[in-house]
């Protein structure tokens, strides 16, 4: 059964977190070690989880809990257990252990197969593509902003709130 485990650095599994995260996202695509740590252990708007299946270790998944709003910054599957249907289990998981909530994530421009293919993940799992102009914000100082785009799931529509959203998430997230 899929359990989301709310994570803190002292826990013995955070290195399987955090070598997931380096596996899984680029240097641009996530921040660095210390801050990570920092809002894994401080942050009240912040909350990483262990995903596990029983007693296996399966994934991560980083909430942000915003106004009105919970934002998935990350999201990602031990690579032992991709293409086993994990990946739709976390996100029922996601819906129902936050069913009154709506979710926000960003991905990437439908540009190459791999994106397609992610926004199509999404989009069978609940999720709905707003095609509206978003970008996101570098982490580093030294890196670019990068066009996206915003999918949500718990309402019909994000139209009348998409302004705070982005707001929110560029204010509390990336700092700026």
């Amino acid at each position: 059964m899929i359990k989301f485990n709310p994570i803190k650095t002292t826990d013995p599994s955070y290195p399987f977190v955090e070598n997931l995260l380096h596996e899984s996202f680029p240097v641009e695509e996530r921040r660095d070690d210390e801050m990570q740590r920092y809002n894994t252990d401080s942050n009240p708007l912040f909350t990483a989880y262990l995903i596990t299946d029983d007693a296996e270790n399966v994934g991560l998944i980083t909430l942000w809990k915003l106004t009105g709003f919970l934002y998935v910054e990350h999201l990602a599957t031990s690579p032992s257990v991709r293409n086993k249907g994990y990946g739709k289990m976390i996100m029922q998981a996601l819906l129902s252990n936050f069913p009154d909530s709506i979710i926000v994530l960003e991905v990437e421009l439908p540009e190459d197969e791999l994106s397609k293919r992610r926004i199509g993940f999404y989009e069978r799992n609940g999720f709905t593509l707003s095609e509206r102009p978003y970008v996101q914000p570098p982490y580093r100082k030294s890196g670019s902003p990068i066009p996206m785009y915003i999918m949500y799931s718990g309402t019909d529509s994000i139209d009348e709130m998409f302004e705070t959203i982005t707001s929110e998430i560029h204010k509390n997230v990336y700092l700026v």
